[in-house]
């Protein structure tokens, strides 16, 4: 059938990124997958690739990285429960999550200076950090 949209078991990967929640946009989907923070099968590929069941997608936001594997397709987008089961994480991928979000809570965690630095301790900070001379 010429005339369908897309063919049966495919859908354009940034409508796919859209309808299973990474994204909130279409166009933030665009934008990350020509930016180079998504790949298909370890390959860079272009917005309207298509995806089909069983590719694996690396997806980077930010500092967080998925490695997923897609189960469905949708075009649409739904509940956050329907989208959860578009695809699954890698059990590597959650591991590596989680490691890297407990680093993060402890980095948060470091002590605060009992009181603010006064002009002298300012200034060898400021040497220390090679600021203005």
């Amino acid at each position: 059938m010429s005339g369908d949209r897309q063919d049966q078991g495919r859908v354009r990967l940034d409508k796919w990124l859209w309808a299973a929640r990474f994204f909130k946009t279409r166009r933030l989907a665009t934008e990350a997958i020509a930016g180079g923070h998504v790949h298909l099968d370890g390959q860079r590929v272009k917005p309207s690739r298509p995806v089909r069941v069983g590719d694996r997608l690396e997806i980077r936001k930010g500092e967080v990285r998925f490695e997923i594997d897609v189960l469905a397709l949708s075009e649409r987008r739904g509940p956050a429960s329907e989208a959860a089961k578009l695809y699954r994480e890698t059990p590597e991928s959650l591991a590596r999550r989680e490691r890297e979000r407990e680093a993060r809570r402890l980095a948060a965690q470091a002590p605060a200076p009992a009181r603010r630095p006064d002009k002298r301790a300012r200034r060898r900070l400021r040497d220390v950090k090679g600021g203005r001379p």
